[in-house]
């Protein structure tokens, strides 16, 4: 059940943070070279599992509510929690997000990224691009007193100003020492609106933008939500936290 109250972390928690952020991002970098034509989404979820183990840490999805895999492959027009499976196989001109979360002395890493599979379409390669330029636009609004509602208005403004649209139905969320918690952070909404930000607020901000409607559809699995209209979504995520005078991206490699 995700938490109401907002929680500010502590420095020595947001070092924790930054440690399991750090080993977040590292494991997104070992998996980049595996993403190419003829490889299955189990094989990733497979080898991040192993690599997640090798560094002494626990992968957040496996179990969490009952989701069946370690990281979540979310290929084309699924939005995101695609779950991995042996019988998907990457082909060239396919986009995929992959999105991990380990837990390193009990806190959460949380971080994504849109990987293009080969040579996708000009529209494919535009959409990621600018998804992650969504994402950059997001954190530069984080400072002390600034809004919830300014992260989703820059979002949202430059998304649409490409014709793409922003998903409604997920958004970002506080973390911590617990995977799900205050605050949410819609990818949408009015400059000035929302929750105040303070220094050691640390959330995930990550836009899933689409190709076109921004309305999704779960499928039968309970987990795998994609577009309504099949077009293609792409997305970008970091874990966040608000300083004295700014932000720091604490899912960097170079954390550690």
């Amino acid at each position: 059940m995700k938490t109401e109250t907002i929680v500010i972390l502590s420095q020595r928690e947001i070092e924790k943070m930054r440690r399991a952020g750090s080993l977040a991002a590292k494991l997104l970098q070992h998996l980049e070279p595996l993403v190419k034509p003829g490889v299955s989404t189990l094989q990733l979820n497979d080898e991040a599992e192993r690599w997640t183990q090798k560094h002494g840490a626990k992968s957040a999805p496996l179990g969490y509510k009952g989701y069946p895999k370690s990281i979540c492959t979310s290929v084309n027009e699924v939005i995101c929690h695609g779950i991995p499976n042996a019988k998907q196989i990457l082909k060239d001109g396919d986009i995929i997000n992959i999105d991990v979360t380990p837990i390193v002395d009990g806190y959460h890493g949380d971080t994504s990224k849109t990987f293009l599979v080969g040579n996708p379409s000009p529209t494919a390669q535009k959409l990621v691009e600018v998804t992650q330029e969504c994402l950059r636009l997001g954190i530069a609004e984080v400072k002390p007193g600034a809004k919830i509602g300014d992260i989703g208005a820059a979002i949202q403004e430059y998304a649409e100003s490409f014709g793409f649209s922003v998903v409604r139905d997920f958004v970002g969320h506080g973390i911590s020492n617990i995977f799900h918690t205050a605050p949410d952070i819609p990818h949408y909404g009015i400059r000035g609106r929302g929750k105040k930000l303070r220094a050691g607020m640390v959330f995930t901000i990550e836009p899933m933008i689409n190709e076109g409607t921004h309305e999704a559809q779960m499928l039968g699995d309970g987990w795998t939500a994609v577009t309504s209209d099949r077009l293609l979504s792409a997305q970008f995520e970091h874990t966040i936290a608000v300083t004295e005078d700014g932000v720091e991206i604490l899912t960097l490699p170079d954390n550690l």
